[in-house]
């Protein structure tokens, strides 16, 4: 009998189903809510499960599908409300097809379909929140209640932690405050070959013994590009050189206004928008001092860490 028991257990244990954990995020672009997702993927693969993300795209699919997970296509970026009820079809479909265990939304629009694709399955649905919200009134405050829904709520910060009590209906023993890091083996200056500084500084035409100041971060107004060249400005020095990093995503009107401030202020040939970067460690090895000059609260800057691993100085806001 004893026998007989073990081997039912080996046999129960031998076809344990493998966890299937679903991650949704608008896009996979440049941020930290899109490194996140990109690190949880590659680390729930490492561990024997199943990693599915869906989004609408962007340049760091390739990551995700080198990590080991699946991707998969959907509009679950889009604010249509339209599109979002459909996405709840959508998304209901994904999870029964692939037996989908956990439910894992980092953005609000996904997660209102996300919440309601759950219903009638057997996912568990959560959230992580990612940065405090603009909350102008009862509408956008309802909108932003998505983020609040799971089970389960990951706050980055005590900051957001803080946040999301202040400002949703949600009871401590929901939230689980799981700080943001920085992968210090790649975040490390003697992982960075010289001849790839040389090459990356040549790329980007940056001058030669020159102060380089550099500001990480997508071209959005919030991040404090135009604080940077005010700051330029006044500083009035020729040995200082600027360089901006990151993608405008689409913002070509705040883009442009960036540009004409920097002509304005006379700044024509010492500050440089770059663009994204595929390789930060490298960019912030070329930096002298890195600045993160976000206007609002940030839920968790990684730049200051980022460059502090680097061991790079940091000039930054205040707040957050």
């Amino acid at each position: 009998m004893a026998g007989e028991k073990d081997n039912k257990a080996q046999n129960i244990s031998s076809v344990r189903k493998v966890p299937v954990v679903m991650q949704i995020i608008p896009a996979l672009g440049a941020g930290g809510a899109e490194q996140g997702c990109i690190d949880v993927a590659a680390e729930l693969v490492k561990s024997g499960a199943k990693s599915i993300v869906v989004s609408h795209g962007g340049h760091r699919v390739p990551e995700i599908l080198r990590a080991g997970s699946t991707h998969i296509d959907l509009p679950v970026h889009s604010k249509n409300p339209l599109t979002m009820w459909r996405n709840i079809g959508r998304l209901r479909k994904l999870i029964r097809e692939h037996d989908v265990d956990i439910v894992h939304a980092r953005s609000r629009a996904p997660a209102w379909s996300a919440w309601k694709a759950c219903v009638n399955t057997k996912a568990r649905f959560m959230t992580t929140c990612h940065a405090p919200f603009n909350i102008s009134g009862k509408a956008k405050q309802f909108y932003n209640s998505s983020i609040a829904k799971g089970e389960r709520v990951i706050a980055i910060s005590n900051y957001v932690r803080e946040y999301l009590l202040k400002n949703y209906d949600i009871s401590e023993d929901r939230i689980r405050l799981i700080h943001r890091g920085v992968a210090i083996e790649k975040f490390h200056p003697s992982a960075i070959a010289p001849a790839h500084l040389i090459k990356l500084s040549q790329e980007w035409r940056l001058p030669d013994g020159c102060t380089i100041v550099m500001l990480p971060g997508r071209l959005t107004r919030w991040k404090g590009h135009l604080v940077l060249i005010d700051a330029m400005a006044k500083l009035n020095r020729d040995d200082v050189y600027g360089v901006m990093i990151g993608d405008d995503q689409g913002r070509k009107e705040y883009r442009a206004e960036v540009e004409e401030a920097i002509r304005s202020k006379g700044l024509e040939g010492r500050i440089r928008i770059i663009g994204h970067c595929s390789d930060m460690p490298a960019a912030y090895m070329l930096s002298n001092v890195v600045v993160s000059a976000s206007t609002d609260p940030e839920g968790f800057g990684r730049v200051p860490i980022e460059a502090q691993a680097m061991g790079r100085p940091v000039i930054a806001t205040n707040h957050g």
